[in-house]
């Protein structure tokens, strides 16, 4: 677990950006989350759409992540609709990926609120998350090889990309999302890797 966490256990913690407020999960989250992984078109570089059963439990662990060290996925709440757009946020894997330990960024929004910038300025306040209070060295992120969108939004936040691919270890060998790429970014100050 990344230096610093206790601390934000006690409280979890709530992200605000000029038109997003990152924040724990609520129970009218679930039935919007349970749309957004039903999407195909939202869900294309995951083996599968998540039955709504399937997406409770995903926002379940997500939620006692959040409560147990104050931070995580949050939920993603416009401020002008009050709406649940999907989540941003933090998260140590708990595949056995190559380059563990690590912390991850990750994010999914519902198709609609896709293209206006609001994944971007969401992560942006993560990572400030990140480096400033959490005091973590590096944050990762990674996709299919196939997932464009996200990799362009990785490239925006900065992250540089990793020259070799690796293979999820989470994907039977022979699945056609296996061959995944990983995006770095270091702490601010802290110079190459």
């Amino acid at each position: 677990m990344p230096p610093h966490t206790a601390r934000f256990a006690q409280q979890p913690q709530v992200l605000l950006t000029a038109r997003l407020r990152l924040r724990p999960w609520q129970p009218a989250d679930w039935p919007a989350f349970a749309a957004l992984t039903a999407d195909a078109e939202v869900m294309r570089h995951f083996p599968s759409p998540l039955s709504t059963a399937q997406s409770n439990a995903l926002a379940d662990e997500i939620n006692r992540r959040i409560a147990r060290q104050g931070w995580g996925f949050w939920a993603v709440e416009h401020l002008e609709t009050r709406q649940f757009i999907g989540f941003v946020g933090l998260n140590v894997p708990s595949a056995d990926l190559p380059f563990a330990p690590c912390v991850e960024i990750g994010w999914r929004l519902a198709r609609p609120w896709w293209g206006q910038g609001l994944a971007a300025e969401a992560a942006r306040a993560v990572l400030d998350f990140a480096f400033g209070p959490l005091h973590l060295p590096e944050v990762v992120a990674f996709t299919t090889i196939g997932n464009q969108r996200s990799q362009a939004l990785m490239q925006r936040l900065g992250m540089q990309r990793d020259a070799a691919t690796f293979e999820h270890p989470a994907l039977a060998i022979g699945h056609p999302l296996r061959t995944h790429v990983l995006y770095r970014l270091q702490a601010p100050g802290s110079g190459p890797r």
